[in-house]
């Protein structure tokens, strides 16, 4: 099953990311459920990242929920809103 794993970073939070992407990139490269795409949301002049997206393959949202609560990003509180949906892949 394919899901969407969408999360905002708090308005704070750019010193925050920049210092720990290192952390947050090694974790990815061994992530727990597979990653399918990722990659950070940016504001519209395409200059300030301002969040993450994922696209996993997981069984269960649990393992969804799990793989982002272990993320470090997660432990360093710097996202403010996390949404997890399950997505239905028509195309592509």
């Amino acid at each position: 099953m394919h899901w969407i794993v969408y999360c905002t970073d708090r308005p704070d939070a750019s010193a925050l990311r920049d210092a720990n992407i290192t952390l947050h990139r090694a974790y990815l490269e061994k992530a727990p459920v597979k990653v399918v795409m990722s990659g950070p949301l940016m504001d519209d002049a395409g200059e300030k990242m301002n969040g993450s997206f994922f696209l996993v393959e997981a069984d269960t949202r649990n393992e969804v929920e799990s793989f982002n609560q272990q993320d470090p990003f997660f432990g360093l509180k710097l996202w403010g809103e996390i949404r997890i949906h399950r997505f239905y892949r028509r195309v592509g």
